[in-house]
């Protein structure tokens, strides 16, 4: 198995554990691809893309609807999307990212969780060189489907990692191949169950116990607030019992 494909499913459980947090981070990102393509679905790949992705997350229709309203609400909140990067104890490196109405308020509050937590906030881009930033696609195998030739059929289009997982089968791609991905599944008949982006670690970081448990304070606090969207890291995860 590749590479990120392992790093993603060491973490994907407790990403995607707290429900009320997932639905706020895909109406966020609905909000948001909705005000820059606008709320039609069809003429919007993006939110074509995230409403999939709120229905295989088990999201209500009607909070997605509400999601869509919000981008053409002048009262509702303008979201930015942003990123931090920083180190936390022991050199782990950690890259968050962030949807906010108010950049000040949400960079004093991730700078503080780093501090209190023995780590540091440090300059946008600092971190880059550490993780490749990905696209994830989600899709459902067709009967008789053969790994190899999907693979094959794919390159193409920017995928570059192709693993079957339980009933679904994940692609990996460049983040910029995102759009001719997305297209190539569509007009090929592939039932996309969701996608998103990934930052995945070029290196792991062994730590002990005592030291994961450290790193793993700053990593709650980063994940609770309710500006941020997703958190990465090179943190090797702790092997299954």
């Amino acid at each position: 198995m590749g590479r990120a494909f392992e790093y993603r499913k060491a973490r994907k459980l407790k990403r995607w554990g707290n429900m009320s947090r997932t639905f706020t981070r895909i109406g966020k990102e609905i909000t948001i691809a909705a005000k820059a393509g606008g709320p039609d679905p069809d003429c919007n790949p993006r939110l074509r893309a995230l409403m999939q992705n709120a229905k295989a997350a088990n999201m209500p229709k009607d909070t997605v609807e509400r999601a869509i309203k919000k981008a053409t609400d002048k009262d509702a909140s303008d979201y930015k999307e942003i990123s931090y990067e920083g180190y936390g104890p022991f050199g782990i490196a950690i890259f968050v990212e962030a949807a906010t109405d108010n950049n000040t308020r949400t960079v004093a509050n991730v700078r503080s969780y780093f501090n209190k937590h023995n780590g540091s906030l440090g300059t946008q881009g600092s971190l880059s060189f550490l993780f490749d930033h990905k696209c994830v696609f989600k899709i459902k195998p067709t009967e008789g489907l053969d790994i190899e030739e999907l693979e094959l059929e794919l390159i193409d289009c920017g995928v570059d990692e192709v693993e079957p997982d339980e009933e679904e089968i994940v692609l990996y791609g460049a983040f910029e191949d995102y759009s001719n991905i997305q297209k190539y599944l569509e007009d090929n008949g592939y039932e996309i169950i969701s996608s998103e982006f990934e930052r995945i670690p070029n290196d792991l970081k062994e730590v002990t116990d005592e030291q994961r448990a450290a790193i793993e304070k700053l990593l709650d606090k980063l994940e609770e607030d309710e500006d941020v969207q997703n958190v990465f890291h090179n943190m090797k995860e702790a092997e299954e019992e």
